[in-house]
């Protein structure tokens, strides 16, 4: 009984993701978010929950891997469409602008390229599964980082209320920029730390700990905005750490 509780975990984030796809498609995006948040949470226990059971499989991997392309793959490729549809009109729920009949609705032919996200997202995750390199580190961005990057979008623009982050929300230079940017840091060869301690000992994991100490004030300072600067400083950190 004990080898299928991690795997009920990742069904969970698989299911959160299928839901969380839902919202999505329906531009209901504080409600994907909301479904995401709690896959990632399911996928970080699943992992968790192997290696403290010692249970480990390789079926859970492959089954990780799925999981997280729904939820961490296909979820922020639609939500990046929407917003490239969104940058297109006036507004959040506004008629759509130039764009071209599909299934009934108009959509602007730009909204396509956020799924390169997902095309990316599958490309990443195809590479975890054989590398054997990525244990206790990651090459790239996890995408699940990268999930929460994409959706702290619609969440700035529904609860910071500032005009000038607005306009460069739904800026659709900024989006295909971002776009491109989460691509490539998806399957750069960056070496990334990962938040498996092997012990509590604040010497062997200061990186990890200054990390975590580092994102509650921020969350708790700037909120929403504080997700894009979280993953930034995420990144510094380990090539900080990498050089030291």
């Amino acid at each position: 009984m004990r080898s299928y509780i991690p795997n009920f975990l990742t069904l969970l984030n698989l299911f959160s993701g299928c839901v969380a796809t839902v919202f999505a498609v329906q531009n209901q995006l504080e409600m994907a978010a909301i479904f995401v948040f709690i896959g990632i949470f399911f996928d970080f226990f699943d992992g968790l929950a192997a290696r403290a059971l010692n249970v480990q499989s390789e079926i859970g991997v492959q089954l990780d891997s799925l999981a997280d392309m729904v939820t961490s793959g296909v979820v922020p490729g639609i939500v990046m469409f929407q917003l490239l549809d969104m940058s297109q009109a006036s507004g959040w729920s506004e008629g759509q602008l130039g764009g071209i009949p599909w299934l009934g609705a108009d959509v602007a032919p730009i909204s396509f390229f956020g799924f390169i996200i997902t095309l990316a997202s599958a490309y990443r995750l195809a590479k975890f599964n054989v590398d054997e390199n990525q244990v206790s580190s990651f090459i790239g961005l996890p995408t699940p980082a990268n999930t929460l990057l994409i959706l702290s979008l619609p969440l700035i623009l529904l609860y910071h209320h500032n005009d000038a982050l607005n306009n460069i929300i739904l800026n659709q230079w900024f989006l295909l920029g971002l776009t491109l940017v989460s691509a490539y840091l998806l399957n750069s060869r960056i070496e990334l730390f990962a938040l498996k301690f092997g012990n509590w000992s604040f010497k062997d994991n200061a990186v990890r700990y200054l990390f975590l100490i580092a994102s509650l004030v921020l969350l708790i300072t700037l909120r929403f905005l504080a997700i894009p600067v979280i993953v930034i400083l995420y990144i510094l950190l380990s090539l900080i750490n990498k050089n030291t």
